[in-house]
């Protein structure tokens, strides 16, 4: 069940994990504005494009929800921007569209949903300052119905196969996806130096029950209070290891793969809520592979209300086995943080 939309979102991100190495590759390591964001932009919006087209191709009745909007696109004064968009679209898209179809198909993922229908939820280039260090991206794409996962394509086209081993000088592999469906299991698929798949084989979540043996992973960018709460939370779990930090929902596919064993999202804010699609594709994964994914009172992620998980705070990923532990040590940590003003 559900293998024609797997085959299909794997087949749509590898087309969109070529346009992310090609305008990767043109950026020049610090020469971008932080503000202006261009390459990322560059990329966002010729991947939603490219995905939205295809998903119009294949699936015409399934709405797509994604991150990008076409509005500023469409002004005079980002015409350049329009024409850098269309031509990476024109790399991967044989037909060669024109920009204002480009900016359709964009606008796509905008559109009002029906949340008793499934759609689909993309995020174009999710880790920005990691795709612009040319470090840890990722390009994410679900179909959900009824608020229930159904399939989840993450692609990690920076990924080495351990966090501690760089890529070795002439390797024949180069990223991986990672896809799974709901009852079926996960995978992760190598791809190669020309974006071809090289390999593909089934994943799961570490077995290891004890704490001091655990790896953990959370974000390169976060302030030094959150990074500081997240250190108690380990403290008291009682891990010991130091953290892997890198970008993206990349650190799902670490956790779905067996590498690391948690990974713990929060905010101290505590009316700010995530946004579905930065999750979705991640979350399938990772549960497909025999973990737990749960917000930081141990309450299922709920993606049937909207754009944002708003019955939701934070975000608790594990092998299953530690899960209870990182919550009981989630919930004392947090009761001591006074409450956010409203």
């Amino acid at each position: 069940m559900f293998a024609d939309e797997l085959s299909f979102a794997v087949e749509t991100v590898r087309s969109a994990v070529q346009i992310c190495r090609d305008v990767q590759g043109e950026i020049v390591p610090g020469r971008w504005d932080k503000q202006d964001r261009t390459p990322v932009t560059v990329a966002d919006l010729a991947v939603q494009a490219v995905v939205s087209a295809a998903l119009e191709a294949q699936y015409p009745h399934d709405p797509l929800m994604a991150e990008e909007g076409s509005s500023e696109l469409r002004e005079p004064a980002w015409a350049d921007l329009l024409a850098n968009v269309t031509a990476h679209v024109h790399r991967v898209r044989s037909e060669h569209p024109a920009p204002a179809q480009v900016l359709d198909w964009i606008e796509r993922g905008q559109h009002p949903l029906d949340p008793e229908r499934r759609y689909w939820i993309l995020d174009p280039v999710d880790g920005t300052k990691g795709f612009l260090r040319k470090e840890q991206y990722a390009i994410a794409l679900a179909l959900v119905e009824r608020g229930e996962i159904l399939v989840g394509v993450l692609a990690c086209p920076n990924l080495p196969g351990a966090l501690d081993k760089a890529p070795l000088a002439g390797a024949s592999t180069r990223g991986q996806i990672y896809a799974a469906v709901h009852g079926q299991g996960a995978e992760r698929i190598d791809l190669g130096l020309e974006n071809e798949i090289t390999g593909r084989e089934r994943i799961h979540v570490s077995p290891n029950a004890d704490p001091a043996l655990a790896r953990w992973c959370e974000r390169v960018e976060s302030s030094d209070k959150n990074h500081d709460l997240t250190a108690q939370v380990v403290e008291r779990v009682g891990i010991r290891h130091a953290p892997d930090r890198l970008d993206s929902q990349a650190k799902y596919a670490v956790v779905a793969r067996g590498e690391t064993s948690l990974y713990l999202r929060h905010s101290l804010n505590r009316n700010y809520r995530e946004k579905v699609w930065d999750h979705a594709a991640g979350v399938i994964v990772t549960q497909e592979a025999g973990g737990r994914v749960t917000d930081v009172s141990g309450k299922p992620l709920d993606f049937s209300i909207g754009r944002e998980l708003s019955a939701n705070q934070g975000i608790v990923a594990t092998n299953g086995l530690l899960h209870d532990r990182v919550l009981a040590a989630v919930g004392e940590v947090l009761a001591l943080i006074p409450p956010t003003p409203r």
